[in-house]
């Protein structure tokens, strides 16, 4: 309890405070702009920090990476373009609220939800850091391959009457994932000797493509209807949910954010596979409701698990040093450079800065409710009164400029062009996009934990049945996909 003041202390700080509020701002504005994202935006900013003290440095990170990925809500529910690759699963229901007239609700819902998943990693964060930083050392390639199955297993089980359709994006994902470099041998593959995709496809690139290009060209094509669109959009009011939706949202909110905090504190998971899982697990729970018509449930479940994954995957870094996603690994460099070392010799000798972190996540998401609120008010009633032409162009400058400002290449522009036309067919043909996406993030994952297993076992595929964890993980795989094809048999 000690320590725990010591960190209030710290934060409460007014110029600690003042900087943790303008960070929890920049993450917004950044979250909202497709393209940009949390990693981007502290990559940026941790050679800002090199000059300023340590514990304004970690407020003023804290504050974009805990609503970057809320903010990037905004624009998926509005416009169907998530401003973050966290935020993919909100449009599916998010944009047909905001048809349905309902954008305030479906905004006021993200809110909410993402500052509940916020709040309750961040007292996981606080009070279970030492149990589930050793639970997540249990975790070897065997372990990792079976979450990554079990994050596919996911797309047949979200299929309905479209299990082969989902099966054969899946493996069109699994093949884009295979582009670049082997992970055995280091030679490259399927890249026709372009230097450019030896790293394979950059995702964040791809998803503008996929999201904000197809969303232009939908706009370009359609007339009438964007205008009343956008009329909707005009009059959006974003304010407190009342009481009973907040209890109608309760049981999806703990669900999710329990999935998002355990996904959240084993390194490498990240937060597309909690949003897929959650929103799955959402759609189970409600059988009555149908999902991707503006589902309050579904805008809720994937808000809730991406925000709950941002604080527990600071469990790993700060207890043992192993960053629990990319951004998180920006930490540990902004850690580096002010002197300090994530770890249990961070608690002994640092217990201001440790407990600083530990308390700032808390603290940056309780204000991220009101700052939030008032920003979908800002953005609903001012940039997107725009008119539809400037409104498309604004937003393909976006794209274009995000896509490029990744990794300052002129083929990401390529790369968006590519996918947005891909996705715009894929609509046309009303092909699901989920499985692509996250067969693209997990095929490399899937590939390189495969690979390592076997190098452990010596090629015995045993390794997978005799680990515990691997086990349990295998037999969750088999039921999510087992289910759907049972329910279906018997109907």
């Amino acid at each position: 309890m000690e320590n725990i003041l010591l960190g209030l202390t710290q934060v409460f700080i007014p110029m600690n405070l003042i900087v943790l509020i303008g960070g929890v701002i920049i993450g917004l504005i950044v979250g909202a702009l497709p393209g940009l994202n949390d990693s981007i935006t502290l990559a940026v900013l941790i050679p800002v920090t090199f000059g300023m003290d340590a514990k304004m440095a970690m407020c003023l990170l804290i504050g974009v990476y805990v609503s970057a990925c809320y903010g990037g809500s905004i624009p998926s529910i509005l416009l169907k373009i998530p401003g973050t690759a966290s935020s993919v699963v909100t449009a599916f229901d998010g944009q047909p609220m905001t048809l349905q007239g309902k954008a305030g609700l479906a905004l006021s819902i993200s809110t909410f939800s993402s500052v509940f998943g916020g709040v309750f990693s961040s007292l996981v964060l606080l009070l279970f850091s030492p149990f589930l930083a050793e639970q997540a050392l249990r975790f070897g390639p065997p372990e990792y391959l079976m979450l990554a199955i079990m994050g596919m297993s996911t797309i047949i089980g979200m299929a309905e009457n479209t299990i082969l359709k989902n099966v054969l994006i899946m493996a069109f994902g699994l093949f884009i994932s295979c582009i670049g470099l082997t992970p055995q041998t280091g030679y490259p593959r399927l890249t026709f000797g372009v230097p450019y995709l030896l790293e394979g496809i950059p995702l964040v690139p791809m998803l503008i493509g996929l999201f904000g290009v197809t969303s232009i060209l939908e706009l370009a094509e359609s007339l009438g209807g964007v205008k009343n669109i956008t009329e909707q959009i005009q009059k959006v009011r974003v304010g407190m949910l009342d009481k009973a939706m907040c209890k109608r949202l309760l049981p999806t909110w703990l669900q999710s954010s329990v999935i998002g905090s355990i996904i959240g504190v084993i390194p490498g998971a990240g937060m597309i596979m909690a949003i897929y899982v959650a929103y799955d697990q959402a759609r189970r729970r409600n059988p009555d409701k149908k999902f991707g018509t503006g589902v309050p449930e579904g805008v809720a479940a994937p808000e809730a698990a991406n925000n709950a994954v941002v604080a527990s995957s600071m469990v790993p870094l700060l207890s043992l040093g192993v960053p629990g996603n990319s951004t998180s690994a920006l930490f540990l460099g902004a850690l580096m450079i002010q002197g300090l070392r994530p770890g249990p010799a961070l608690y002994r000798d640092y217990p201001d800065v440790a407990y600083l972190l530990v308390v700032g996540f808390l603290v940056a998401n309780i204000f991220m409710l009101p700052l939030g609120l008032a920003f979908c008010n800002f953005l609903a009633g001012k940039i997107l009164l725009l008119k539809r032409e400037l409104l498309s162009g604004l937003v393909l400058l976006l794209c274009v400029t995000g896509a490029f400002a990744v990794n300052n290449s002129i083929y990401n522009i390529w790369i968006i062009i590519a996918f947005g036309f891909i996705g715009y067919f894929m609509n046309k043909y009303k092909l699901p996009q989920s499985p692509l996406i996250l067969a693209v993030v997990l095929g490399s994952m899937m590939e390189k934990n495969y690979l390592q297993s076997m190098v452990l076992s010596g090629g015995s595929w045993g390794i997978f049945f005799t680990r515990p964890i691997s086990l349990v993980l295998l037999i969750i795989s088999a039921l999510f996909i087992s289910l759907p094809l049972i329910k279906r048999y018997r109907s």
